[in-house]
């Protein structure tokens, strides 16, 4: 089966410039179909991670500065790469971030939104991944939820253990879905989540396939005009993208 590349829809008060906070932290370019501003590598054949921002819901209010259960993790080739790229995301508007992690050797930052994401240490795994390393989601159950997304997108398990699991496309490429366990992860809102690209075949097919795996839900109509919402097994919502693109 064709492996599905992971995609993660970013809630924003201010679409464009969330994106172009994005599009300018990842060397890319952002392009708004309908009010949503995809932020996706250059060759569409790249096995790497798509972002896709969406209005917020309700849209008003200030942002917050939050570690949402889903966040992203950037990679430094080397010491001095990690020190240039942390001065040149705080260039672009991104701010340090306290989220409790105390001494660490990664930098926990914040986008202009506030969302949490981390810039890595130099680490043998993630030396290939490209600068997205992993899309990290906090969870009850790492293996439940490796066993579910790796069916869901037709990716491989790298290894599992009672607090931490990982998934990697099989053309071993791009960044990693890492789920790490987290006894008091909830079930409420985040402003980042997955989606799934369900290709061009029947969408009610896809949101079939799914339930049998476990998911919950599929409303067609919630997700946009090209998508559907579902639930995975611990309730984090997703949407799955039954058009070419994710919008």
């Amino acid at each position: 089966m064709t492996p599905r590349p992971v995609m993660v829809d970013i809630e924003a008060r201010d679409v464009g410039a969330l994106a172009r906070f994005w599009a300018q932290a990842l060397g890319r370019t952002a392009h708004d179909t309908d009010g949503t501003c995809h932020v996706a590598p250059a060759r569409p054949d790249l096995a790497d991670v798509t972002l896709s921002v969406v209005p917020a819901v309700p849209a008003s209010g200030p942002p917050t500065r939050a570690k949402n259960r889903l966040h992203l993790d950037l990679a430094g080739a080397s010491a001095a790469h990690r020190a240039e790229l942390v001065g040149r995301l705080r260039d672009l508007g991104a701010t340090p971030l306290d989220v409790g992690q105390g001494e660490v050797p990664w930098t926990v930052l914040a986008d202009p939104e506030g969302n949490a994401f981390c810039v890595l240490e130099p680490r043998e795994t993630y030396r290939e991944t490209g600068l997205p390393a992993a899309v990290v989601i906090d969870c009850v159950e790492p293996h439940t939820m490796a066993s579910f997304w790796g069916k869901a997108l037709h990716w491989t398990v790298h290894e599992v253990t009672e607090a931490y699991a990982s998934l990697r496309s099989p053309r071993d490429a791009g960044p990693y879905l890492e789920f790490l366990r987290t006894p008091d992860s909830d079930t409420g809102p985040d402003r980042l989540r997955l989606a799934l690209l369900a290709g061009s075949g029947d969408p009610a097919a896809e949101i079939a396939r799914l339930r049998t795996l476990g998911a919950t839900g599929g409303d067609a109509g919630r997700g946009g005009p090209s998508g559907a919402v579902l639930a995975d097994p611990e309730g984090h919502a997703f949407r799955v993208v039954t058009s070419g693109r994710s919008s």
